[in-house]
């Protein structure tokens, strides 16, 4: 087997740099939605009622808007594996 070229050796090196360069996005991403997290969590506190079919709840505004938003993403993903099942078959 012969030695790798001197491009395949500095496309090695590029990737290893782009690699890198997208951890770190990464992390200053998850980062800043760790800190939006947090402050929307400390400025929505206040106590809502939340009627459901058979009864009425109080709960902190930010647990019922995260509730949402989890059974917002079930359904997207049920109707996203509906639609990839639908296309399968």
């Amino acid at each position: 087997m012969s030695p790798p070229s001197a491009a395949a050796a500095r496309q090695s090196r590029g990737h290893r740099r782009g690699r890198g360069i997208g951890i770190g996005l990464a992390a200053a991403l998850l980062v800043f939605v760790t800190v939006v997290l947090v402050l929307f969590v400390i400025f929505n506190t206040q106590t809502v009622d939340i009627s459901l079919v058979f009864v009425d709840v109080q709960a902190p505004l930010v647990l019922a808007l995260v509730i949402a938003a989890v059974l917002g993403g079930l359904v997207v993903g049920m109707a996203g594996l509906a639609l990839r099942a639908r296309r399968k078959g």
